[in-house]
């Protein structure tokens, strides 16, 4: 008799997550003693503000958030959310668009769910999170990837979405600012692709997860704003999906709190399936998102700088670095450098040819962990956050120079 598989073919097919898998050895190399300095992790290192934490400690002595409440969220945090959709995307929307989830992982891949029938084609911009193809391929969708390098800026084009359309596409994936690479579109690049979209009847799902944090050319200048699609192009709101959440602006990452906003029917669908899948997200984190969204942003504006302040540093010092081309983020806290100038070369007795091998090199002689391009798309990048203390970010950078030099 022939052994059937243990797994399912969809869940054996899932890749680990490759920020986390080389945080995690990042952490147990720490864990050993070796002076590791990790640039792997997605996370602020920040404390989250001292309100949003009272207001958690509160809701853990109010019985009312004892018990279920609406799988969707709270009433008043989808109003809060509803509010800052208006406030910071231009789009006004009621509190029944929204569905509260259990961060912003768990928007994304409901999204896909609701909207993608098998063999749908979703055109995905390269570099990518290493999130959205486990998600479309779990929907049963087929990820088209649209690549643009460090000399495009990151940024792909409305000639290369053209050509990369097909009678199956079905949905746009846009994200601006950009994880892994920092990269915001301008406003008439927004608007430009948005318009594009509605001509074609195509969905997007915007991820705008780091739209508040944005940083100015000029030290002294104002931060430009990340221009939501449905700013951009109002008439796309009824074929487009907002992904967000509190874990960047407010250093809440361990609190699992994100949303999703959208037309009604597609935000109804969403409900239905989170009332099966995990319900209501805690109550406590609620309560805690309620008070951030609503509460003073005087110490998201103070991350904001220290992530600018970083951001300048570690763009100067990896540009010191002869065979590494550094294109200056502009939103998020990562910087993508292109280091294919680093490979086939020998580096302490090594030749890496990958991304992926140069960063098992850098880990082993430099004790420095960053993510390679493989887990983004193609070979030859690294991503780097930012979003850790000026001393170690220094330091860390300081190692490769050393190691490169």
């Amino acid at each position: 008799m022939t052994e059937k598989p243990r797994l399912s073919a969809r869940i054996a097919a899932i890749a680990e997550s490759a920020t986390l898998k080389v945080d995690a050895k990042a952490k147990a190399l720490q864990a050993e003693g070796r002076p590791v300095i990790s640039y792997a992790a997605g996370e602020p290192d920040f404390a989250t503000p001292e309100y949003i934490v009272e207001a958690a400690l509160a809701a853990t002595r109010d019985p009312r958030n004892y018990r279920y409440t609406p799988a969707a969220g709270l009433p008043e945090l989808r109003e809060a959310v509803a509010a800052k959709t208006l406030r910071d995307s231009g789009l006004e929307v009621g509190a029944g668009q929204v569905v509260v989830t259990n961060g912003g992982k768990q928007a994304v891949y409901q999204a896909f769910q609701v909207l993608l029938d098998e063999g749908d084609e979703v055109l995905v911009p390269t570099p990518y999170w290493t999130t959205y193809p486990e998600a479309i391929k779990l929907a049963g969708g087929r990820q088209v990837d649209v690549f643009a390098g460090a000399d495009q800026g990151y940024l792909v084009t409305i000639e290369q979405l053209e050509a990369a359309r097909t009678d199956r596409t079905k949905v746009l994936l846009f994200v601006s600012p950009s994880n892994p690479t920092g990269a915001v579109y301008a406003p008439e690049q927004v608007k430009a692709i948005g318009e594009w979209a509605l001509e074609h009847g195509i969905w997007v799902v915007s991820d705008e997860i780091y739209q508040n944090l944005t940083y100015a050319d000029d030290e002294d200048g104002v931060p430009p704003r990340a221009v939501s699609i449905v700013e951009a192009v109002p008439e796309l709101a009824n074929q487009a999906i907002l992904v967000n959440g509190v874990a960047k602006t407010y250093a809440m990452t361990g609190w699992r709190l994100g949303w999703m906003v959208g037309p009604n029917d597609v935000i109804r669908g969403a409900a239905n399936l989170q009332s099966h899948l995990s319900s209501n997200v805690s109550n406590i984190s609620q309560r805690a998102a309620i008070a951030a969204l609503t509460g003073p942003q005087d110490a998201v504006e103070e991350m904001r700088r220290a992530f600018d302040r970083r951001r300048r540093t570690i763009v100067a010092e990896l540009s010191k670095i002869e065979g590494v081309t550094v294109p200056v983020p502009q939103g998020a806290f990562y910087v993508y450098p292109d280091v294919s100038g680093l490979l086939g070369r020998e580096w302490g007795g090594a030749t890496p040819a990958t991304s992926l091998e140069l960063a098992d090199l850098m880990l082993e002689q430099a004790e420095v962990a960053a993510v390679p391009g493989e887990a983004f798309g193609p070979s030859g990048y690294l991503r780097l956050s930012y979003a850790l203390g000026d001393g170690p970010l220094l330091e860390g950078i300081q190692r490769l120079q050393r190691l490169f030099g």
